[in-house]
């Protein structure tokens, strides 16, 4: 918040207040830098910055996913060891936009204390009141829904949240299997198909829809701060 004084013609002293916004920029995916990891809730930005979070269950691709949207190789690790994430990756884009990584969910060998762990720190993330523009839901393409990811739909439909469904992997298929794959996940997880986006980090197909998606939501977000 900017505060400023102006003194008015009778002699007294009148404030002003105008609410602070981060200057509008345009998204075009030239820079990008690792911010922070955040492992406790108090620990979540606060400088507003609109966010793009991703989630999905271990291994899907949501490191691939960043690398790729950012056009970097290894900016976000992609782990050999599912489930060894224990943070939410917060990566700053075009200093205008965080990428937000969240754990990944699912994974067998992990301790229930882990869970938990990281369950209640995304729980926080989501019920909070971080600036989330646009959800990317991340499923392998070759999988149906589990409990876990219908529990995660059901709570962005709850939300009102504005989401996609990223389905990776769809290297891995023939055409003909690939268009039944997300036909089924569409109607499996109560989605119109144009929310349904096949990705592949192997061929790129999808890397310009998701980026569209991104740069809608940011610039939407810009919009409404400068207009507020």
């Amino acid at each position: 918040m900017i505060v400023v004084p102006f003194k008015s013609g009778v002699g007294r002293r009148v404030f002003f207040f105008f609410q602070q916004h981060h200057p509008v920029t345009q998204v075009n995916f030239q820079s990008v830098q690792f911010k922070t990891a955040v492992y406790r809730p108090e620990d979540l930005p606060d400088d507003r910055f609109p966010q793009i979070a991703m989630a999905g269950r271990s291994n899907v691709g949501k490191s691939t996913l960043i690398n790729r949207i950012v056009n970097r190789k290894g900016v976000a690790r992609v782990s050999q060891t599912p489930g060894k994430t224990r943070a939410i990756q917060f990566y700053l884009v075009d200093d205008c936009f965080y990428l937000v990584d969240l754990p990944g969910y699912g994974y067998a060998k992990v301790s229930k204390t882990e869970r938990e762990s990281w369950g209640g720190l995304v729980r926080a993330y989501l019920e909070g009141d971080s600036p989330i523009e646009l959800f990317m839901f991340l499923i392998d393409v070759r999988r149906d829904p589990t409990e876990e990811d219908l529990e995660m739909r059901d709570w962005l439909v709850a939300r009102s949240q504005e989401w996609r469904i990223i389905a990776t992997k769809t290297d891995k298929l023939s055409n003909n299997q690939r268009i039944s794959r997300l036909s089924r996940l569409s109607k499996s997880l109560g989605v119109p198909k144009d929310h349904v986006i096949a990705f592949s980090s192997v061929d790129k197909r999808g890397t310009d829809e998701v980026r569209g998606a991104i740069a809608r939501a940011v610039k939407e977000s810009r919009v409404q701060a400068v207009s507020s």
